[in-house]
């Protein structure tokens, strides 16, 4: 009897609809976040009050678009630092493969671990199919140092996003 079942079962998780959850709006305040990063701190939201914050959210460690985009932030890193930018990966990746990923690369910033892909949710980048199975899309959110979401970039080009962030950034601060 489970033989049968099995097969319609898996069917249906691959044929279920994709899960996706809308993106707050620019302008509103940005979600609220307690996660770990790679060396098992916690980070909140909150932390960054009073400064600039780019949040990035990728899809899986070790994959190449995602090493290009991380490779690019930590490549321009003293660019976002020189003027008091936080700069801040999330994945659905844990802790542990946060760490190897970091290590290799050596991405000098914090990776957070959204194992449960609650604060995807919140940003409305959580990517799923049914069954627990899913990712975070490649998106990245702006923050200003009040909070608020001031830009989001919904379609993500992991070559060159670290130079638009940061172009985009300098026109923002200056205007704020």
């Amino acid at each position: 009897m489970y033989k049968s079942i099995l097969p319609t079962l898996l069917c249906l998780c691959l044929l279920s609809p994709l899960v996706v959850a809308d993106s707050p709006s620019e302008g509103q305040p940005a979600p609220a976040f307690r996660l770990q990063d790679q060396d098992s701190t916690w980070h909140e939201l909150g932390d960054y009050q009073g400064q600039w914050l780019v949040l990035y959210f990728y899809p899986k460690d070790f994959t190449p678009g995602c090493t290009t985009e991380a490779c690019t932030f930590r490549d321009d890193i003293f660019k976002f630092r020189s003027q008091n930018i936080a700069l801040l990966g999330v994945s659905m990746d844990d802790v542990e493969s946060h760490q190897k990923f970091a290590e290799e690369y050596s991405l000098p910033f914090p990776l957070l671990a959204d194992d449960d892909g609650k604060v995807s949710r919140l940003y409305g980048t959580y990517l799923g199919i049914g069954g627990g199975v899913g990712i975070a899309k490649r998106q990245t959110f702006l923050i200003d140092p009040d909070g608020l979401l001031v830009k989001h970039y919904p379609k993500v080009d992991p070559d060159v996003h670290s130079a638009q962030v940061m172009a985009d950034l300098n026109v923002l601060m200056v205007a704020d």
